[in-house]
């Protein structure tokens, strides 16, 4: 395919009853499908000699709390022989089990890995489904919007075990004094402080 347009066309086309919408912005084709069609669709974005694209660039999430369907599931394709971008998306419960694409793009094998260790994700299918960048027994998913920004535990050192540890995250702020005066004011020991010059002065 020469441009997005007929790019468009063409998969439209071809994939009737599986592309929900799709639209051209930013020089590249975003395309809405449901999570059922996502093995059809790429088979055919991959293997079709009008749109090769055979490389997987990236799979990640946007997570909508508020929302039924909590997390919108993101795929970003690349076609080299066309220079050409797809952006394939569709929408899933929190708990619901979708595609693994490994057996299509085994690239996907570690993306899918990073997605499930970073939002909760699960993938049906995948080789080896387990955490990639938190550590052994981590709790939670820390890209997921309601993780508290703290984290649940703490890692550090003790030196009555010799050894690194994991504990609860403690907030002690008993030595912390916040002042929110403008630095261009001075703060408060300052001001004090010259206002008992002045005084001293009159």
């Amino acid at each position: 395919m020469n441009n997005l347009i007929d790019l468009e066309k063409k998969i439209n086309s071809e994939l009737t009853t599986k592309i929900k919408s799709s639209e051209i912005k930013h020089d590249q084709l975003y395309i809405n499908i449901e999570n059922e069609d996502l093995m059809d669709v790429t088979i055919f974005i991959k293997s079709n000699e009008n749109t090769k694209f055979r490389q997987l660039i990236d799979i990640t999430v946007v997570d909508y709390p508020e929302k039924t369907q909590r997390f919108k599931i993101v795929y970003l394709f690349l076609s080299h022989e066309f220079n050409q971008r797809i952006i394939l998306s569709y929408v899933i419960n929190e708990n619901e089990l979708i595609p693994s694409l490994t057996s299509i793009y085994p690239a996907a094998n570690w993306m899918e890995r990073e997605v499930f260790d970073m939002y909760g994700v699960k993938f049906k299918d995948h080789p080896d489904l387990r955490r990639i960048l938190t550590d052994y027994g981590f709790e939670g998913h820390p890209l997921r919007k309601d993780f508290p920004l703290t984290g649940h535990t703490e890692v550090r050192y003790s030196e009555d075990k010799k050894k690194v540890i994991s504990e609860p995250v403690k907030l002690e702020q008993n030595y912390r004094n916040f002042d929110y005066e403008s630095p261009w004011e001075g703060t408060k020991y300052i001001k004090n402080q010259t206002n008992q010059k002045n005084d001293k002065k009159n």
